[in-house]
């Protein structure tokens, strides 16, 4: 049965057994944890009559029609793809450990500075002029990504900037995106629990490039990464078009950063040029992920020069809850609260801040329960090395005891403070900054809740930030 036949008999299609009725197809999808052949029966019951499934899955009994394909998550998100047709004109993907979420938001910036009605699409949500929702999944599913790209292009988005994540990638959710363009930020040590290794983390990542992203489009690819020196080699030995950037970059080369009180000046050779961009936001990294952002701009639009991006990114505003300012302390120390949940995370915001410390540098983090065990003495290791003050506190602790999490932590940095309380660890940290110091509460960023067993508690650091500083 080929995909215009599918397509002419369902309503809708879904991989959920609980969501099927008459007329919508069932996706039997094995996965890691449960195996989607096991509620054949009950999608049954729920009135399916077309089921898709893995090669080799047992003709159901009844009048229902079984689908088998060998790689049937792909085939799923292909007919997601057809049933929902819209997608905005322009669609760009970034992949990396850390910076998505800026690269993203950067890039709707730009496009939006240049009279495009833009959005970008991932951690935060949906983030636009035009409209605004939240999300919980960087890389939503096939079929609710495909009905949010119809959403967004019926809306008069033209120009998205959406996130993909190495297991959404795995998971075939974004087959079927129609892409101009794709963007590596770096690999670090995350989601191990899931891939196994850094070469599988690696390779699910790699895939973007290879096998999402049309041969004659362009990536953007940060090759100061070894992973990203590996793709971008990768890359042009295919006869695939690549810009690099970062200190190593051949396009776009980062030649200097000089922090400044507000935020950084870049020195940049970009594509035989020279050029100052004075961008108001400070770290590093946030340059990396703005040049990143004005790579992608630049691979969708060929009349664009480089020259024509460097005032948007000296217009730039922050990402919520990356290296995100809570101002008011009384002493003129900062507090900035971010996203920061890896080894390298806790490494990129700690090195971004220091060159703006010139009293102590403080990071309250902690580690998230039922998640790759081995990174929480790397996260205790990071701050020992880079801050001046650490302090270990509950970070979503989920179904683990969190002194245990703790407990994993505090011999790699054995000088800590140990508060589990975070409202209280957070409270503690700000009443003892003085002058000259900077705080960065690291790990859950925009997260609006802590994660305890299964019950996710409101807890906003930002808010308990501001809170912590009005009480001084």
């Amino acid at each position: 049965m080929n995909d215009e036949s599918i397509l002419s008999s369902i309503k809708g299609l879904t991989a959920d057994s609980r969501m099927v009725r008459p007329g919508v197809l069932f996706a039997a999808l094995p996965g890691k944890r449960v195996d989607g052949r096991d509620f054949i029966k009950e999608a049954i019951l729920n009135g399916t009559t077309l089921i898709l499934a893995p090669e080799g899955t047992e003709q159901p009994e009844g009048d229902v029609t079984l689908i088998t394909d060998p790689d049937p998550r792909r085939r799923f998100a292909l007919l997601a793809a057809k049933f929902y047709k819209l997608q905005p004109e322009t669609t760009v993907a970034v992949t990396g450990t850390n910076g998505k979420t800026s690269t993203v938001t950067f890039a709707a910036q730009i496009w939006d500075a240049l009279g495009y009605n833009s959005a970008s699409l991932g951690t935060l949500g949906v983030i636009s002029r035009l409209l605004m929702k939240k999300g919980l999944l960087t890389t939503p599913d096939p079929v609710s990504l495909q009905a949010e790209l119809a959403d967004l292009a019926a809306a008069g988005i033209t120009h998205l900037g959406m996130e993909a994540s190495s297991i959404g990638i795995e998971q075939r959710r974004l087959d079927g995106v129609r892409l101009s363009a794709a963007a590596f930020t770096n690999l670090t040590q995350d989601h191990l629990d899931y891939h196994g290794d850094m070469e599988s983390y690696f390779q699910a990542k790699r895939r973007l490039f290879f096998s999402l992203l049309p041969s004659d489009k362009t990536s953007a690819v940060y090759v100061d990464d070894d992973y990203g020196a590996r793709l971008a080699a990768d890359l042009k030995k295919a006869g695939r078009k690549v810009v690099t950037f970062g200190h190593n970059g051949t396009e776009i080369k980062l030649v200097s950063q000089t922090p400044t009180v507000s935020g950084q000046i870049l020195n940049v050779h970009a594509f035989g040029d020279n050029f100052s961009i004075n961008m108001p936001l400070p770290g590093l990294f946030q340059g990396l992920n703005a040049l990143c952002a004005a790579a992608l701009v630049l691979a969708c639009d060929r009349n664009l020069k480089f020259a024509d991006v460097v005032p948007h990114l000296e217009a730039l505003h922050g990402v919520p809850g990356r290296c995100q300012l809570v101002p008011g302390h009384p002493k003129g120390a900062a507090v900035y609260v971010d996203y920061a949940h890896t080894p390298a995370g806790l490494e990129f915001v700690l090195n971004a801040l220091r060159p703006h410390t010139s009293g102590k540098l403080v990071c309250v983090f902690g580690a998230g329960g039922d998640r790759d065990k081995s990174k929480r003495p790397l996260m205790g290791a990071a701050v020992a090395r880079l801050a001046d003050v650490g302090i270990v506190t509950d970070d979503n602790p989920r179904s683990e005891n969190p002194a245990v999490i703790r407990s994993e932590i505090l011999p790699a940095i054995p000088n800590a403070k140990e508060i589990g309380d975070r409202h209280e660890a957070i409270r503690s940290a700000i009443a003892d900054l003085q002058s000259g110091d900077v705080l960065v509460i690291a790990g859950k960023g925009h997260e609006t809740g802590q994660i305890i067993r299964d019950v996710v508690h409101p807890f906003d650091d930002v808010e308990e930030a501001k809170v912590a500083i009005n009480a001084l």
